[in-house]
């Protein structure tokens, strides 16, 4: 399938940083591990007002995969787009995209950042793709056993104001 930005209900302005580039001149890619979990984090903490430092619950990767159609470099706005695709009892399943924030090419309409919201649809009728569309999946578990916890409240409201194309628990 191919996504847009409108198979996105959050986007996430992240930046690029000088030693994100490997040696072929373009993003390593596990740098797009880092932005897409940057991106997951900071929203939720943001947010949710969760300080993911004294929670008594952690959200761990259980699985993720990624997908990439063009290549990124530094220096570079990027913009990661997130949705919730799934949201069972104690995990969450996330769509991930990634875009240049200034590039016409793969993310036109996007060169504008949200004020403080950072949680905006796009425009009626865009249609980019993204430069790297993932799948990331939070299990949520208790801090000190690591056994599956429920997702807390304030969480689960806000992921499932990001629900798209959900898979049903």
């Amino acid at each position: 399938m191919e996504y847009t930005s409108a198979d996105f209900g959050v986007h996430w302005p992240v930046q690029t940083r000088w030693t994100d580039n490997d040696m072929f001149g373009h993003l390593n890619n596990a740098v797009y591990y880092q932005l897409f979990d940057t991106a997951i984090n900071a929203w939720i903490g943001r947010r949710a007002g969760v300080d993911a430092m004294a929670a008594p619950w952690l959200a761990v990767v259980a699985e993720s995969s990624c997908r990439y159609y063009a290549e990124l470099q530094f220096p570079a706005d990027l913009v990661v787009g997130l949705a919730v695709t799934r949201l069972g009892t104690s995990s969450v399943t996330y769509r991930t995209g990634l875009w240049a924030a200034g590039d016409a090419r793969p993310a036109a309409g996007l060169n504008a950042r949200p004020a403080a919201g950072l949680n905006t649809r796009p425009a009626a009728g865009l249609n980019t793709r993204p430069a790297a569309v993932g799948s990331w999946v939070h299990v949520y578990v208790d801090r000190q056993t690591r056994r599956p916890v429920p997702i807390p409240e304030a969480v689960r409201a806000l992921l499932q104001s990001a629900v798209h194309d959900a898979t049903p628990d």
